[in-house]
C-alpha cells in the first residue's frame, strides 16, 4: 500500500529572537520563533534567570496579543462627545503638535495643571523622569491602587518587601506561608518554587478567604475572614512571644529591638535616644553604657533601661512586650473575628516555632558583619512567608503588612538560609530612599523625584497655607506615607476641583473608565462632566494605549502604543528589575517585529514631546535634544556618572557591570545574550545582606549603593511616631483638628490592627472580593482569542452557607448591593470559601464596543465587575468632609473592604448581567467571528 508521506519534524521557524514577555509582570524570558518575518509561536527561554524555560498560558498566548483585532492603528482625535468613541484618524505630526500645544504653556506657567499618571507600565523610572522635568507635582503609577501597603510596609520595616523586592529561599525553606496571594502575581516563579519545596516534603499553608490556585495546592488552607489577617498575625506573635519562641540573638544584633526610646511625657516621647552623629543608641551588655548601634564589638542589650536627665529610656523590645503580650491578642480574643478557631491559631504558631527552632539549619559559610565580627556559620530558620494584594488592599493593610514583617523578624527568618531573601537592589533602608518632592516651579524641573518615603511631618507636600500640593492629595495629613500616590483619587479630585482644578489629564495604559476605577459609573460621569458654559470640567484628556480599551472613548487625543514585541523596553535596576536573591539582573524588550500599523512606542513619544518642548533634562546646553528616542535614552542616559538604566555590558568594550561608561553597542550585547544580563552575588555575600560587609562592598561596586549602608530592621517606626507626636500637639507642623484623632490612632509606631471604616453599615454584612485569574492579567487577557476560552465570563462565587440561606442554585441570579450601588449577576456555589464571603474574577467583564469584541460576547453580556459597588469615597460621616476609601497611612485603595447584601433575583429580561451600558462606538470596529491565520508555508 502507498502510505502518505508525513513530515513528522516540520521546520519550526526560520529564526529565534529572544526577548522579555509582557503578558504579566513576571518578566519571563521568551524565545520568539519567526517564520517569514512573522511570529510563529512563543516558548520560554531556558537560560533566563526568572523562568528557566517555564512559560504559562498567558506567555504562550502572546502571539494572539500582538495580532489582536483590538489594536489601535493610528493616532485619533475625538470628534463626538466624550464617551461616544467617535474619532477621526490623524497623522502623528498633528497628534504631537496637539499634545505640545496643550502641554507647553502649562510647563511654562502652571505645571501643576498637568496630571500625568501611568498604569501598569514597567518604565516608571523614565516616566517619572519625564514628569519631574516637566515640573508637575502630579505624577504616579498604579501602585497606589495596587499594593503600596505591601511595598511601603516592607521598606519602612526592613528595607524591602515581597515579590519584586524579595523571595523565599526555595532551596532551604521547610514551611511556607502565603497570605492573600492570587494567582497572577509572580506566577511562574511561585509555581516553580512550590513545586521545588513540595518535592522535598516542605509544608505549605495558604491563608486566604478563597481556596483557588496556590491555596488549592497548599497542605493547609486557612479560610480567614477578609481584613483580619493583621489580627491573626498579631495573635501568632502573642503566642510565640509568650512561649519564648523568638530569636533573641537575631533581634539584638540586627533590629532596633534594643534601641532606647524616650519614655517621658513631652515632645520627645517615643523618639530614639541618639548620639551626636544622630545614630540610635543601645545599651552595651559588656560596658552597660549607651553606645551607637553599629560600634565595633557592641553587644546590644534587649532588657536594660537608661536614665538621663530624669528621663527613662526603654528598649523597643519592652514596648513590644507590653503591647503584644496583652490578652487582647490572645487566640481566644481574636478567633471569632478572624474566623479561625483559637485551637488552630495555637497549632499554626506551634508549627512555625517547631520548624524555625527545632529544624534550624547551618551552612558552613564564614561571613563578617558590619560591626567587624566574623561568624563561622550562617544559621537558618527555614520558615518563609509571601504575601500580596489580599492583605494589602484594606484600610488597615499597611499595619497588616508591617505585622507580617515583624513576625518574620521575631523568628529570625529574614535574610537567613531557609527564610525570606532580598533581591538586589534591595535591601535598602528608608534613609537610602528619597523624600517626596512637589514644589511648583514654572519652566523648571522639580528639585527631586515625586514619590518617596517621608521621615516625618516636615516631608509632607503641603503649600504655605496647608493645602495639598498634589491633585491626589498624596503626602498630606490624610495619608502621610503615600509612597506610590493615589491614582484612584485623581479623576475624582480633578472633577471636584479639590484641591484645585487641572487643565490636562495625561494617562498611559490605565483603564480608569472601567476596571481600574472604583465607582466606575461615577468616573465615567466625571470624565464627561461639563461646566455651566458647556466646557468639560477636565478640559483636555490625552491617553495612550495599545488597544481599544474602555478608556479610549473618554479621551480627546489618543497616542497609539505598540505591543510588547514591537518596541524597546528597559526592565531596570533603577525601577522594577528581574533580579533573583542570588543575583542582580535586568532585561530589555526590543522590536522583534515591526508594527504593521501607524503606532509608536509610548516612551519614544514622550522623548519627542520633551524634545519639542525643550524640557530640561532632555535638552543639551546648545538647545539640541539629548536623545532621539527611547532606545537612545536607554543607552546614553546616566542617572549619575557611570550609572544608567542598564547595568550590563557597560564601558567602551562592554566589559563592565553596574558602573561604567556608556557603551553604544549595549542593546546589541543584550540581544546577543538573550535579552538579559545577570551579575551573581559572590559566595558568602548571599545571605545577611543588610549586615554582611561582603554584600555591602559588592553592592557598592555594582552601583546599588554609593557607600556601604548597613542598618537595623525597624520593628518600631520612628517616622510614624513623629506624625503621632504632631497630632498630640508637638512641633511646628500639625494636622487639622478633624484629623488629629485619626493620626493618633493609626500612626502607631508598632503594628496594630483596627476595624475598617466600612464595618457596621446596616444590612451590608457580606465580604465581597475579586481575584486575578492565573490565565489573565488585568484587562488585556479578555481580548486574547486563546485566553478568552479559559475565562470568557465570570460568575459570582457564593459559599455553600449563603447559597442555602438564599435558596440559590448554580446558574441562578442574585442582586448584590452595597451602600453605593447594585449589580445583578449569575451565581455559582463554592465550598472552599470563607462562609461569609462572595467573590469573582476581576476584569473579565467588558463594556460593549470595547476591545473589538462582538456586542454579544460573553464578556459583555455575562461578565461583570464588582467595581460598580465600590466608591472611591467612604459613606458620609456627617462632617461635610470627603473621606477617601483608602488606608489612612498610605492612601492604598481599600478595594477589599467592600461589604454587600445578597438577594435572590429573577434573571434580567435579556439575561445579561446588570448594570448595562450603551455600546461604545469602536475606533477599530469588531474582530472577525473566527480569528485564524497561518505563518509561513
Amino acid at each position: 500500500m502507498n502510505q502518505p508521506k508525513i513530515d513528522t519534524s516540520p521546520k519550526v521557524s526560520d529564526e529565534v529572537r529572544k526577548t522579555t514577555c509582557y503578558m504579566c509582570a513576571c518578566r519571563c524570558g521568551i524565545n520568539v520563533h519567526m517564520k517569514d518575518g512573522k511570529v510563529a509561536y512563543i516558548e520560554g527561554n531556558r537560560d533566563h534567570p526568572v523562568n528557566k524555560g517555564v512559560l504559562c498560558a498567558k506567555g504562550s498566548a502572546g502571539i494572539m496579543q500582538v495580532n489582536a483585532p483590538s489594536r489601535l492603528r493610528k493616532p485619533l482625535r475625538r470628534v463626538g462627545p466624550r464617551g461616544s468613541g467617535e474619532f477621526r484618524e490623524i497623522e502623528w505630526d498633528e497628534a504631537i503638535s496637539t499634545a505640545v500645544g496643550w502641554l507647553n504653556e502649562l510647563h511654562e506657567t502652571a505645571p501643576q495643571k498637568l496630571a500625568f499618571f501611568t498604569g501598569r507600565d514597567q518604565s516608571q523610572s523614565f516616566t517619572s523622569f519625564w514628569a519631574q522635568n516637566f515640573g508637575t507635582p502630579n505624577y504616579a503609577a498604579h501602585g497606589g491602587f495596587c499594593s503600596v501597603n505591601m511595598a511601603a510596609g516592607g521598606i519602612y520595616t526592613m528595607g524591602g518587601a515581597f515579590w519584586e523586592f524579595g523571595q523565599p529561599d526555595w532551596d532551604h525553606t521547610k514551611l511556607f506561608m502565603l497570605f492573600g496571594v492570587a494567582e497572577d502575581h509572580d506566577s511562574n516563579p511561585i509555581k516553580m518554587g512550590l513545586g521545588k519545596i513540595k518535592a522535598r516534603g516542605a509544608r505549605v499553608i495558604g491563608v486566604n478567604p478563597i481556596r483557588s490556585g496556590y491555596n488549592a495546592v497548599a497542605d493547609d488552607w486557612v479560610g480567614i475572614t477578609p481584613g483580619t489577617d493583621g489580627l491573626f498575625i498579631l495573635s501568632l506573635i502573642h503566642v510565640l512571644m509568650k512561649a519564648g519562641k523568638i530569636d533573641l540573638d537575631y533581634l539584638s544584633r540586627y533590629t532596633n529591638a534594643p534601641v532606647l526610646v524616650n519614655a517621658s511625657d513631652g515632645p520627645e516621647k517615643g523618639l530614639f535616644l541618639r548620639d551626636a552623629d544622630g545614630k540610635p543608641l543601645v545599651i552595651d551588655r559588656v560596658t552597660g553604657e549607651p553606645t551607637a548601634f553599629d560600634k565595633p564589638g557592641v553587644r546590644p542589650d534587649l532588657s536594660a533601661t537608661y536614665e538621663k536627665g530624669g528621663v527613662t529610656h526603654r528598649p523597643v523590645f519592652h514596648l513590644m512586650a507590653d503591647k503584644y503580650l496583652n490578652d487582647e491578642h490572645a487566640p481566644d480574643a481574636v478567633a471569632e473575628r478572624c474566623g479561625i478557631p483559637a485551637k488552630r491559631i495555637r497549632a499554626i504558631a506551634a508549627e512555625i516555632a517547631r520548624v524555625a527552632f527545632d529544624e534550624a539549619i547551618e551552612l558552613d559559610q564564614e561571613w563578617t558583619d558590619f560591626r567587624g565580627e566574623t561568624h563561622s556559620k550562617m544559621i537558618g530558620r527555614p520558615v518563609s512567608f509571601h504575601a500580596m494584594r489580599g492583605i494589602s488592599a484594606h484600610a488597615n493593610g499597611f499595619h497588616t503588612c508591617r505585622a507580617l514583617h515583624v513576625l518574620q523578624i521575631l523568628l529570625g527568618t529574614v535574610e537567613v538560609p531557609g527564610g525570606f531573601r532580598f533581591k538586589p537592589p534591595y535591601p535598602k533602608p528608608v534613609e537610602a530612599h528619597p523624600t517626596p518632592h512637589g514644589d511648583r516651579r514654572p519652566g523648571r524641573p522639580l528639585e527631586g523625584p515625586h514619590l518617596g518615603f517621608p521621615r516625618g511631618p516636615a516631608d509632607l507636600l503641603l503649600d504655605e497655607i496647608g493645602n495639598a500640593q498634589r491633585i491626589d492629595k498624596a503626602f498630606t495629613w490624610e495619608n502621610p506615607m503615600s509612597a506610590h500616590g493615589l491614582m484612584h483619587m485623581v479623576i475624582s479630585n480633578a472633577a471636584a476641583g479639590d484641591p484645585y482644578k487641572i487643565d490636562t489629564l495625561f494617562m498611559y495604559m490605565a483603564n480608569m473608565s472601567w476596571n481600574s476605577s472604583m465607582n466606575t459609573k461615577g468616573v465615567m460621569e466625571m470624565l464627561t462632566a461639563k461646566t455651566e458654559d458647556g466646557k468639560y470640567v477636565i478640559p483636555n484628556i490625552i491617553y495612550s494605549d495599545a488597544y481599544s480599551s474602555e478608556m479610549v472613548a473618554y479621551a480627546d487625543l489618543i497616542l497609539p502604543d505598540t505591543t510588547y514585541l514591537e518596541r524597546h523596553d528597559c526592565i531596570s535596576l533603577l525601577d522594577r528589575p528581574i533580579c533573583e536573591a542570588d543575583a542582580a539582573a535586568d532585561a530589555i524588550r526590543w522590536p522583534v517585529i515591526e508594527p504593521d500599523r501607524d503606532v509608536r512606542g509610548f516612551q519614544s513619544v514622550l522623548v519627542e514631546l520633551a524634545n519639542r518642548m525643550s524640557l530640561p533634562g532632555f535638552t543639551n546646553e546648545d538647545g539640541s535634544p539629548k536623545w532621539k528616542d527611547y532606545a537612545d535614552y536607554i543607552v546614553n542616559h546616566q542617572r549619575k556618572p557611570g550609572i544608567g538604566p542598564l547595568a550590563g555590558f557597560r564601558g567602551e568594550n562592554g566589559d563592565k557591570e553596574g558602573r561604567g561608561e556608556v557603551n553604544p553597542d549595549q542593546l546589541n550585547r543584550y540581544i546577543e545574550n538573550g535579552g538579559f544580563y545577570v551579575a551573581h552575588i559572590p559566595d558568602g555575600a548571599d545571605y545577611y545582606k543588610p549586615w554582611n560587609t561582603a554584600y555591602q562592598d559588592w553592592a557598592v561596586g555594582m552601583g546599588i549603593y554609593d557607600s556601604p549602608q548597613p542598618y537595623l530592621f525597624q520593628l518600631y517606626s520612628e517616622p510614624m511616631r513623629k506624625f503621632q507626636l504632631a497630632a498630640e500637639g508637638h512641633g511646628d507642623r500639625q494636622p487639622p483638628e478633624n484629623l488629629r484623632q485619626r493620626i493618633k490612632d493609626t500612626m502607631d509606631p508598632l503594628p496594630i490592627w483596627y476595624e475598617t471604616d466600612q464595618q457596621g453599615n446596616e444590612g451590608f454584612t457580606i465580604n465581597a472580593l475579586t481575584q486575578r485569574p492565573m490565565a489573565m492579567y488585568h484587562s488585556w487577557g479578555t481580548q486574547n482569542a486563546w485566553l478568552r476560552q479559559l475565562h470568557g465570563r465570570n460568575p459570582l462565587y457564593v459559599p455553600t452557607k449563603l447559597m442555602r440561606k438564599h435558596d440559590l442554585q448554580d446558574g441562578d441570579w442574585a442582586k448584590v448591593s452595597s451602600p453605593h450601588g447594585e449589580i445583578t449577576v449569575p451565581v455559582m456555589e463554592m465550598a472552599a470559601l470563607n462562609d461569609n464571603t462572595v467573590w469573582t474574577w476581576n476584569a473579565i467583564g467588558k463594556r460593549k464596543g470595547a476591545w473589538a469584541l462582538q456586542n454579544d460576547a460573553p464578556e459583555a453580556t455575562k461578565g461583570f465587575l464588582l467595581n460598580h459597588l465600590i466608591h472611591e469615597l467612604l459613606p458620609p460621616k456627617g462632617d461635610g468632609m470627603r473621606w477617601a476609601n483608602s488606608d489612612p497611612v498610605t492612601g492604598q485603595a481599600a478595594w477589599f473592604d467592600l461589604k454587600v447584601k445578597l438577594e435572590k433575583a429573577a434573571p434580567p429580561s435579556d439575561a445579561e448581567s446588570q448594570p448595562e451600558f450603551n455600546a461604545l462606538e469602536s475606533p477599530v470596529g469588531t474582530g472577525p467571528k473566527d480569528l485564524a491565520w497561518k505563518v509561513g508555508k
